[in-house]
């Protein structure tokens, strides 16, 4: 059976008898769809309110964290990763990888692609997403002033792909994922108490 990392349920078999949920807590979805299967989906949207269990209605796409792939063995393409890791934000970055490498373009490409299994511009953008998610989950910084923080001078082009990479607006995202106030203020406090033991 093929995997679906981006999806919350996968449902086959010819009657429909297998069904698998993706990460631990999507057991939620799982049980929700259950009832919804063998009670009615009245009775399921019930269990969701009482036990305030959320339903994963976009996917698993805004949860994966993106990490490239490194056990390849091509040291062109680790030494590119390495750097691009650091500089993905640079204009025209993917020139400066391939310039760095010291293969011809076509050459490096096909090696980069081969070795990651997405091309470097591909690569690239996922970084750039990836770095631009932790901006929104940890700063209250506009979403045009991210795009450009993270490399991009369109803010209209950067939205397109936040939503095409994660399923979902970069505006949305954060509403989900941004740290409450009251947890930020918590780890403050345990902040200031840590310097205040320390300075004692």
């Amino acid at each position: 059976m093929p995997t679906h990392p981006e999806r919350v349920l996968v449902v086959s078999g010819k009657r429909e008898e297998l069904v698998t949920s993706g990460a631990s807590m999507t057991w939620h979805d799982l049980v929700l769809y259950l009832i919804a299967r063998h009670v009615g989906a009245t009775a399921a949207q019930e269990v969701a309110r009482f036990f305030a269990l959320q339903w994963h209605q976009d996917g698993l796409a805004p949860y994966m964290v993106f990490e490239g792939q490194s056990g390849h063995g091509d040291a062109a393409v680790k030494a590119a990763q390495a750097w691009a890791k650091k500089h993905f934000s640079v204009a025209n970055s993917m020139a400066e990888m391939i310039a760095k490498s010291g293969l011809s373009e076509r050459t490096f490409k096909r090696r980069f692609s081969a070795a990651t299994g997405l091309s470097p511009i591909a690569y690239i953008q996922r970084l750039r997403i990836e770095d631009a998610k932790r901006r929104l989950e940890r700063t209250a910084a506009p979403v045009d002033e991210i795009s450009w923080q993270v490399g991009y001078e369109e803010p209209a082009f950067f939205r397109r792909l936040f939503k095409r990479v994660t399923g979902v607006t970069p505006g949305a995202y954060r509403r989900r994922f941004k740290i409450p106030e009251y947890a930020q203020r918590s780890t403050l406090r345990v902040r200031k108490s840590t310097t205040d033991l320390k300075a004692r």
